[in-house]
């Protein structure tokens, strides 16, 4: 039994702030949720915990995470690899204030699998883990870990495979073809689940049209623009990018036409513009990056700011953030689904917990309202998991996944970072306890 008294509250759903507020919590479960002056009887040998100042949040749905970091010290010749981070990625979420994690991708799905058993156990600490099954992959991967799909088969039969493995989603990658993409995506949702594409060899409107139910990262990876490209062929991520912030304008009549036909479709986009900042020049600030850089090993940190530094001369992608966050806004005007992920992945500039923060705080620089921001990271995911019954928002019936801020994100939605507690299901955590405990991790396990 718990009683949050005197904070700020904050619902998830969009509302403005409520000042002064109680929140009782029991069995897991919120239980009550009114004003403090209405000095309602404290529940029977209750802890009550004095808030006054403190700002509390839903516990964030992080929609596409991985349990996996880039690995340092690839060599002249080597392949792209990807570490599992079955120590620090759990509990750099859930200290960051991610109660409920989509994995959008697995390297090594029986890990995970067997991760979520222990962390709903108990006996780790970490989010509840949507654990998406392999990559479903086509010929001509940059991943030496990612099974290339022979053909529509392969693919309805990977999926089977998975699903009664204990996989609760899919996800689909650069190379896959069309008949492929609808193979699998057919057969997940035989098996009641839900298929999203980081895509390149198909278009947004005609994975749209095959049935997908979610596309990551928006308008940057979306090819059906490219001049002259061939059916299921890729034209590849740079190219496209610069083409699209050259020759496409957001507020053209080829862009609106495909946000209506996604939003017609009911497909929901995944906001990551973590991972997409950091290919523009010194971004984020580097004081923004201090305490994420203490989490990663040493070599690990040394080859983020070695990339980091080349970054900076080229400018990858500065201009085309600017880009995407008009993207994202369009979307959701026109009455799509947009949940946020931080896709800790990239050149290693994105770190779990930390980068998630930082995607609300870019949501906020891209128009959205702090409040907005906040429902966009919470309750939209919850929403296309469909348990929002149960997760995403506060109030009575629902989970107690609630993260409370040492400030007001409302006011300056740099107190995302202030993270002083979070509650999964009602158990508290110590934010900085599990940082401390993942210290110079990332990128080692």
């Amino acid at each position: 039994m718990l009683v949050l008294e005197h904070v700020r509250l904050i619902d998830g759903t969009g509302s403005a702030p409520k000042e002064d507020m109680r929140i009782d919590i029991a069995g897991g479960k919120i239980t009550a949720v009114e004003a403090a002056s209405a000095r309602s009887p404290y529940p029977p040998n209750a802890k009550v915990l004095d808030m006054t100042g403190k700002t509390v949040i839903p516990g964030l749905v992080g929609m596409h995470e991985h349990l996996f970091y880039p690995t340092p010290q690839q060599p002249q010749g080597g392949v792209a690899f990807y570490g599992e981070a079955p120590d620090s990625a759990p509990r750099l979420y859930l200290a960051g204030g991610v109660t409920t994690a989509r994995t959008a991708g697995s390297v090594e799905p029986y890990t995970d699998l067997e991760l979520k058993r222990k962390i709903d156990a108990g006996l780790l600490p970490g989010p509840k883990l949507d654990v998406t099954g392999p990559y479903l992959e086509g010929k001509g991967s940059f991943a030496v870990q990612m099974h290339a799909l022979a053909d529509a088969d392969d693919a309805a039969r990977t999926v089977d495979y998975w699903a009664a493995e204990g996989v609760t989603s899919f996800k689909a990658y650069n190379y896959l073809t069309a008949d492929e993409l609808k193979a699998a995506i057919d057969r997940a949702h035989a098996h009641g689940l839900k298929i999203t594409g980081h895509l390149c060899s198909i278009g947004f409107r005609q994975a749209a049209a095959l049935g997908i139910d979610n596309l990551e990262h928006g308008l940057s990876v979306d090819t059906e623009f490219f001049p002259g490209r061939k059916p299921d062929e890729c034209p590849g991520l740079l190219a496209n990018l610069a083409y699209i912030e050259k020759s496409v304008e957001v507020e053209g009549p080829e862009v609106r036409e495909m946000i209506r036909d996604l939003v017609a479709h009911h497909v929901a986009i995944t906001s990551t513009l973590a991972v997409f900042e950091v290919l523009g020049s010194n971004r984020p600030p580097m004081e923004r990056e201090s305490a994420a850089l203490k989490t990663l090993s040493p070599q690990a940190a040394k080859e983020y700011l070695v990339g980091r530094s080349h970054v900076a001369e080229r400018d990858m992608g500065g201009p085309m953030l600017g880009k995407e966050m008009r993207f994202e806004r369009e979307f959701m005007a026109a009455g799509g689904l947009l949940t946020a992920g931080c896709d800790p992945t990239g050149y290693g500039g994105v770190v779990p917990g930390f980068g998630d923060q930082r995607n609300i705080e870019l949501l906020v620089e891209a128009g959205f309202s702090s409040v907005e921001a906040i429902r966009i990271a919470t309750l939209n995911g919850a929403i296309y998991m469909g348990r929002d019954a149960s997760i995403g928002s506060i109030a009575p019936g629902k989970a107690a996944d609630l993260v409370v801020l040492g400030g007001n994100p409302a006011e300056k939605i740099e107190n995302m970072e202030k993270v002083e507690l979070v509650f999964k299901d009602g158990v508290g955590f110590d934010p900085a306890k599990l940082i401390q405990s993942a210290t110079e991790l990332v990128g080692l396990r």
